[in-house]
């Protein structure tokens, strides 16, 4: 399989694909690459509808001059744990940022969620985000603060008293759930309407449909979290150590 960064004809094969309305594990298959780099490339470029090959590899070889100039600073980068490929993590870490904005967030929060999200402890205290980052502490708190505010972490004192965000084995129930709650209340809300421009308009008929659809996917959402919940506690199962050859 291929290594090494993605060259210019490479990518006029990906929008071709994407022109073709080919997924991207069918791109990465006919690439020999692995689907995350394709689906990092198209993200961070455009996204599926916007990609050009063109100003993909521009903007690449961009980004690599940047990162170049900063070589001193990421320079001092944290050694990984579990024996892990150091530049495929950092590869995987954008990637999840890119989707994590894709998703609506800012890329800030979008960094820090996926700086959490890839941490074996699932929690930093400010300076350590602010160290990993290379970003200023204002960029962080900002950040903080949103995700916090979407119940996509929360905060907890170290023996230290020092403040830490976790992104726990509960986080993302947390958030499922309040997502439901945030639809039940537009539910509510759109059910008025219907009562006020009538249940017999084409306006208060379409208010009623839309009370109906998010009704369903509010409870489907709740119903299914409540289901799922244990999934998210299972842990990593212990590897068995093999015959001593010494």
């Amino acid at each position: 399989m291929p290594g090494g960064r993605l060259t210019q004809q490479e990518r006029q094969q990906i929008a071709l694909g994407l022109a073709e309305g080919h997924a991207y594990a069918e791109i990465a298959r006919r690439l020999e690459r692995p689907t995350s780099t394709i689906t990092r490339e198209v993200m961070r470029n455009g996204g599926p509808t916007a990609y050009r090959a063109d100003l993909a590899h521009r903007a690449t070889e961009r980004r690599n001059h940047r990162r170049k100039q900063a070589a001193p600073r990421d320079a001092q980068a944290l050694p990984q744990a579990h024996g892990r490929d150091a530049e495929a993590v950092q590869e995987y870490v954008e990637t999840l940022t890119t989707v994590f904005m894709q998703s609506g967030m800012t890329k800030m929060t979008a960094r820090v969620q996926a700086c959490l999200c890839t941490t074996d402890e699932g929690r930093l205290t400010a300076s350590e985000l602010v160290q990993r980052l290379q970003v200023s502490p204002a960029s962080v708190s900002k950040a903080i603060t949103f995700l916090e505010s979407q119940g996509l972490i929360r905060r907890e004192r170290d023996e230290r008293r020092r403040e830490r965000y976790v992104v726990d084995d509960d986080v993302w129930y947390q958030s499922m759930m309040a997502s439901a709650r945030s639809i039940a209340q537009i539910v509510e809300t759109a059910r008025q309407g219907v009562g006020t421009l009538g249940p017999n308009t084409p306006a208060g008929a379409r208010l009623e449909n839309i009370a109906r659809f998010l009704d369903y996917v509010s409870e489907s959402t709740a119903r299914a979290a409540d289901q799922a919940r244990e999934i998210l506690h299972t842990k990593p199962a212990a590897t068995t150590p093999g015959p001593d050859r010494g």
